[in-house]
């Protein structure tokens, strides 16, 4: 890359772009996207009359992440400057996230947690993927330090290349800044061919900040699953493979297992947490350190 890019300004504050009722809004839309038995067809085809709030989260996360935000903010967060929390406190911090807005549910932030953890726990899933369920969604307490929703959940996709058209509202890129930069608009643009996923600067999100927060901790399955649970184009429509490499394509496997989990285990049951806290203090333990830096 050249000269470091600048970060394009915005009038709007980062709390005064919330296009979505709710963070669930988001997760509804991905799950009805890729439910099952759906052709490839009508999974492309997305109502922008149907969805406004949806569509204008995408076109807010699409004209603004840029390489310069990105790197702005993966300099911000991949430190782990945000203090020591357990994983409960963690999670408690998130349950501050109060959705009124949201009609459908009143389940708490850490129950929607658990929803995940638990399916994958009652499939007789190796306990390191439980452990996954429970943490993949804690990276959305961004919303929480004053990121707005599209730089918080959302679809990823790598930036600094072309923008592949698996992407969902592909047409939204065409406000991007990085649009008149030649080297971000070449296939491989600032990368190498087959430098492998973890090579990528991906669009910020909480995949990749919970994925750092656990990197010391978790073994290269839980990772991918962390990082790359929301790279749709790459892992349900088979784009940047000119990217991938053999560590990429052993892990792919183990993305789409958890997928199942993330897009389909939520419901209105409301899990037990005060009995289940036993066996999740023990899970924690098992893999973490009593505080780990966020």
């Amino acid at each position: 890359m050249s000269a470091t890019p600048t970060a394009p300004q915005s009038a709007e504050s980062p709390l005064s772009s919330q296009p979505l009722s709710s963070l669930e809004q988001w997760d509804d839309f991905v799950a009805d996207r890729y439910r099952e038995g759906k052709s490839e067809e009508e999974f492309r085809v997305y109502d922008k009359a149907a969805n406004p709030g949806v569509a204008e989260f995408y076109r807010l996360n699409h004209e603004n992440q840029t390489v310069a935000f990105v790197l702005e903010k993966e300099k911000q967060y991949f430190s782990l400057q945000k203090g020591m929390k357990s994983i409960w406190e963690a999670a408690e911090f998130l349950n501050t996230m109060v959705d009124d807005s949201d009609p459908d549910t009143d389940l708490t932030q850490i129950e929607h947690l658990l929803q995940t953890s638990e399916a994958i726990r009652r499939d007789g899933h190796p306990r390191w993927m439980v452990l996954t369920g429970f943490l993949h969604d804690l990276g959305k307490c961004l919303c929480l330090y004053g990121e707005p929703q599209w730089a918080v959940v959302g679809d990823t996709f790598p930036v600094g290349c072309a923008w592949s058209p698996d992407i969902v509202y592909p047409e939204y890129f065409a406000n991007n800044p990085d649009r008149h930069v030649p080297e971000y608009q070449t296939e491989h643009g600032i990368y190498e061919p087959h430098c492998g996923l973890d090579a990528l600067h991906m669009s910020f999100s909480h995949d990749g900040y919970i994925a750092e927060v656990m990197k010391p901790y978790l073994n290269i399955e839980a990772l991918y699953m962390l990082r790359y649970h929301s790279f749709y184009p790459w892992h349900k429509h088979g784009a940047y493979q000119h990217f991938t490499n053999d560590q990429d394509r052993a892990m792919l496997p183990w993305v789409l297992k958890f997928n199942q989990y993330d897009l389909y285990s939520k419901g209105h049951t409301k899990p037990d947490v005060k009995a289940l806290k036993p066996y999740y203090d023990e899970l924690f333990a098992e893999f973490l350190p009593a505080k780990v830096a966020w």
